[in-house]
This record gives structure tokens, C-alpha cells and sequence, in this order.
């Protein structure tokens, strides 16, 4: 297999392997699971065990179980056709990965101040037009209060 079509694949199989790993260890999918594992992964006696539960938490740690299992199931190779290829690979796929998964976050972070921001333009309009109402109330109630004091002529 020629050195493209192996990147290309390395590309397209990270992708699957950065969902998966972002989705355990982020989304509200898994929340309750997540969390059951970070408790274990801080209160567990034994450090096996904390190891274990933490990789569940932890999206980098996470996409290397992830890797091997798409490794297991593709038998994807890197630069090599033997097991130095899928040495190669292993460590790869997380790479590659990973990165999708930070372009990711950032991008919703930034669409999540997008929303923050458009929610404060949009109380700052609401604020300044209940503040004109007001005025306006004032203003008549003064005016009404001016035409009881001022006899007419």
C-alpha cells in the first residue's frame, strides 16, 4: 500500500477513534458512568484500579483503547506490513486523533461564547427597552401628577 493511501486511512480511521473517546469521556451521554469512574479513579485502596478507572475520564488514555480496538477490527499498518506497522500505527491513531478532538473543542467553545454573547446583546436590548418603557411611564405619571397641581385657566 502506497504512503497516501496509508495516511489517508490513518486519517479516516482517527476519526471514529477521536468520536469515540470525546463521547465517553465528555458528552452527557455517559455522565453518570464518567463520574462513577472518577470517584473510583480518586478513592480507590488499590493503584491498579485507580489506573483503571481514570483512563475512562482521561480522552487521551481513552483513545488508546480505542485505537487498539479499530487496530483489532481494521488491521490498519503503518510504513510497515508487519508488526512494527501496527506499532506504528498504535501510536499514530491517538496522535491524529487527539488532535481532531482539540479542533473540536475549540470549535465548541467558540461556538458556545457565540451563544453567550448573542444571550448578552440580546438582555442588554431587553434591559434598554424596559428602561424605555419606564421613561415613558414616568413621563406620563409626571405629566398626570403636573395636570393635578396646575389648575386649568
Amino acid at each position: 500500500m502506497n504512503l497516501g493511501t496509508q495516511v489517508l486511512k490513518l486519517l479516516l480511521i482517527a476519526l471514529p477513534v477521536a468520536c469515540v473517546s470525546w463521547t465517553v469521556t465528555h458528552e452527557e451521554v455517559f455522565r453518570e458512568v464518567r463520574e462513577y469512574c472518577l470517584r473510583r479513579s480518586q478513592q480507590d485502596s488499590s493503584l491498579v484500579m485507580r489506573k483503571f478507572f481514570y483512563l475512562f475520564t482521561c480522552e487521551y488514555c481513552f483513545s488508546h483503547y480505542v485505537s487498539i480496538f479499530f487496530l483489532l477490527i481494521t488491521h490498519f499498518r503503518l510504513l510497515f506490513e508487519d508488526w512494527r506497522g501496527t506499532l506504528m500505527a498504535f501510536f499514530s491513531l491517538p496522535y491524529v486523533a487527539n488532535l481532531y478532538m482539540s479542533v473540536f473543542a475549540q470549535t465548541k467553545l467558540e461556538a458556545k461564547k457565540d451563544r453567550v454573547s448573542a444571550r448578552v446583546i440580546q438582555e442588554e436590548l431587553e434591559i434598554k427597552q424596559i428602561e424605555k418603557e419606564c421613561k415613558a411611564i414616568d413621563r406620563e405619571q409626571r405629566e398626570r401628577d403636573q395636570s393635578r397641581i396646575t389648575p386649568a385657566a
